[in-house]
């Protein structure tokens, strides 16, 4: 990019009588941007409703609005104590069937030698066999149960399943929970990095869209400030509102997102390309009606100039036919000229 500058000329009287100083106008690459408004947006799938699978009541809640939570840090707690009286039941049966089934065991093997060797009929050894299958499947059933019991335990302590910020919070500590039919909820988390820009972008401009485009857009809460970003991808689909075809741009936040809010509306600009512009500073450029001129110096005063221009970008204006960079132009002091107006 060409760096320009401003070049101040020895004034001739008429032109100190207007106020004014003459500058020339710079070349330099400018960006050819498209602009749209949008809104900033949670992205799918970036809110996350945190409930319980257990029924019971919360003995302990870790988290307020607007908590920042970490993939797997404990956010609440069950009251375990129905949960561990049920896992000693459970291990109370299974030691029981464990004892049912060594002794059918034992049965089993001394039934299986008294028919060897011909004292008891060959069907009640047979019968005691059944009765060691059936103690066996049945001590494997109470340890499964007991499994289930445990897993249930490790549900007490409800975990964050991503890293964000705590959005609401829907129960509170001492109260009853049941997770019968749907996981009652416990706290909704908004996941890091969760916030997108959706742009409607007009039909006459969608064409110059692509994705990678660089980004910058402003929202009203940080009116001084520029957020970057980058086009991330184009709904082939438009959006039709009082016959306005519009189609929507999803752009990619890249840095600062947490500044934002949801539902923000955003001022956008889309940089599609880039040229090599004659620039002006806009103090210079002047408008009367749909007329665009300039000043420059001459022999018996401030002489104006049509001018064709183009795109404004921070304070310059693109010039894109009427002077060459040779020209001296003159920065009118608009109170000595009150019909003209600068353009911005």
């Amino acid at each position: 990019m060409a760096a320009g500058f401003y070049v101040e000329r020895p004034r001739n009287s008429r032109a100190a009588e207007a106020g004014a100083r003459t500058v020339h106008a710079e070349r330099r690459m400018i960006g050819t941007s498209v602009n749209a408004t949008g809104t900033v947006r949670l992205r799918v799938g970036s809110e996350v409703r945190v409930g319980s699978q257990l029924s019971g009541i919360v003995k302990k809640l870790n988290v307020t609005v607007g908590s920042q939570v970490r993939a797997g840090e404990v956010i609440a707690e069950i009251d375990d104590a129905p949960i561990e009286a049920r896992l000693a039941d459970a291990n109370a049966q299974a030691e029981l069937d464990l004892a049912t089934m060594d002794r059918a065991r034992v049965n089993s093997e001394r039934a299986q030698k008294l028919a060897a060797a011909g004292l008891i009929p060959v069907q009640q050894a047979q019968d005691l066999q059944f009765a060691l299958n059936e103690a066996r499947a049945k001590h494997q059933k109470s340890l499964r149960d007991r499994d289930l019991v445990t897993v249930d335990l490790n549900y007490v302590a409800i975990r964050s399943p991503i890293s964000g910020i705590v959005a609401s919070v829907s129960t509170q500590e001492g109260e009853t929970v049941a997770a019968s039919f749907t996981a009652p909820t416990f706290v909704t988390i908004i996941g890091d990095n969760a916030l997108q820009l959706v742009a409607m972008v007009d039909e006459t401009d969608i064409a110059n869209v692509r994705r990678g485009n660089p980004v910058t857009f402003t929202v009203d809460s940080f009116a001084a400030r520029d957020f970057p970003g980058t086009v991330g991808s184009i709904a082939p689909k438009a959006t039709i509102v009082s016959g306005v075809v519009n189609y929507e741009v999803t752009i990619n936040i890249n840095k600062e997102a947490k500044l934002l809010k949801p539902d923000m509306t955003a001022n956008v600009s889309i940089q599609t390309a880039q040229h090599e512009a004659l620039l002006l500073p806009a103090a210079a450029v002047q408008r009367d009606g749909d007329q665009v001129f300039v000043y420059r110096p001459g022999k018996g005063g401030p002489e104006k100039k049509t001018v064709i221009v183009g795109s404004t970008e921070r304070g310059m204006v693109e010039i894109k036919k009427g002077i060459s960079p040779d020209d001296e132009i003159l920065l009118i002091n608009n109170t000595n000229n009150p019909q003209a107006a600068p353009v911005s």
